[in-house]
């Protein structure tokens, strides 16, 4: 990934915007060996999408959020419908809301493959269902921001620096009663920076964990709604140096319903056409809501074909935008695809596209 300086801005700007984003440093004048730009080295700019990383102070003068990546997208079902996802199940309930496992019927082989202005990221889960407990489910979820070179005072190349966010999650989703679903995510979140070469130092490596505990809920028999709420990323903070730099987690609280527009149209027609509405705000300091909305057309029942669009307006301006998708299952095999057209974009780089491919078995 080195080399993508359109993507990554500089090296300089990378290092600066992961090492402020994540840690809570401000690498104003990193020491030789770290990538010191030579004196009249013009000051790095943040390169596109840095918001998605850096957390802000709000308005009523709350601290900065860590590990912002866990608020990045995963899947293309999410990323098509705008992430209106809290009331949808599915097999990328795992990285929305893990009360949508509790409707699977059979077990699944997800891989995930998305791009974000902010790095590449790559995701699996492994599914598992019981007719007696519920699903069981595995994941995990790895953004890397790309290997960007490190340079002395005199712009040798001595090392290599490499900044990746990673996440393991176990799942558990279960009926509590026949039109009410729970599930419950515990995560494992780290902040990787390492440095291969001649650096003076290894990297840093900091872990917390959090949880995310969600409902769904088909109400009514005859009325096609459903109905979605929870708590995301929900835990200690995440600490680099000390205990007075830590950084609280991204904690968000999310409620959704969705409505199958066709239902009282055409009951028994081989479509369904889901519109889905969702507010997420934070868990301390609420008040400045994002709002997600998507739909899904869906063309057939055993083998299907899925055409999705999304709407998203949130917080910041870098991740609004309009999403769309298709998705085909066929047989024991699913495939979606999702463009994302969020953000300021890039000069001569392409819209965000993320990959979904999954087996069941």
């Amino acid at each position: 990934m080195a080399g993508r300086p359109g993507r990554r801005a500089t090296a300089w700007a990378a290092w600066t915007v992961a090492a402020s984003a994540w840690t809570g440093w401000t690498v104003l004048a990193p020491a030789p060996l770290h990538g010191q730009p030579p004196e009249n080295a013009p000051a790095p700019a943040a390169p596109a999408g840095a918001s998605l990383l850096l957390g802000a102070a709000g308005e009523s003068g709350e601290s900065a959020e860590g590990a912002l990546f866990l608020l990045l997208p995963v899947g293309a079902q999410g990323v098509a419908m705008g992430r209106a996802m809290t009331a949808m199940p599915g097999p990328e309930s795992a990285f929305w809301n893990p009360a949508g496992l509790a409707t699977l019927s059979e077990g699944r082989f997800m891989v995930f493959r998305g791009e974000h202005f902010a790095g590449d990221a790559t995701s699996f889960s492994l599914l598992f269902t019981s007719e007696l407990i519920g699903a069981l489910g595995l994941s995990y979820h790895l953004l890397d921001i790309g290997e960007q070179d490190v340079t002395d005072p005199q712009g040798n190349v001595v090392g290599a620096l490499n900044v990746r966010g990673q996440v393991a999650l176990a799942s558990f989703a279960t009926p509590l009663f026949r039109r009410l679903h729970a599930g419950l995510n515990f995560k494992v979140v780290q902040f990787r920076v390492s440095c291969r070469g001649a650096c003076l130092d290894p990297g840093v490596t900091a872990t917390t964990y959090a949880v995310d505990a969600g409902l769904q809920s088909l109400p009514f028999t005859a009325f096609p709604l459903r109905l979605g709420a929870m708590v995301a990323h929900v835990g200690p903070p995440l600490q680099v140096i000390n205990a007075e730099q830590a950084d609280p987690l991204p904690s968000r609280v999310r409620v959704s319903a969705a409505y199958d527009v066709l239902q009282h149209i055409a009951p028994n027609a081989p479509y369904l056409v889901w519109v889905a509405v969702e507010l997420e705000d934070r868990w301390s300091h609420p008040g400045t809501p994002s709002v997600y909305m998507g739909s899904e057309f869906t063309a057939g029942t055993k083998d299907a074909v899925y055409v999705r669009a999304g709407y998203v307006l949130s917080q910041t301006e870098e991740t609004d935008g309009v999403a769309v998708g298709f998705g085909i299952h066929y047989e024991r095999f699913d495939l979606a695809l999702a463009k994302s057209f969020v953000g300021p974009g890039l000069a001569g780089e392409a819209e965000p596209v993320h990959v979904t491919f999954g087996i069941a078995f």
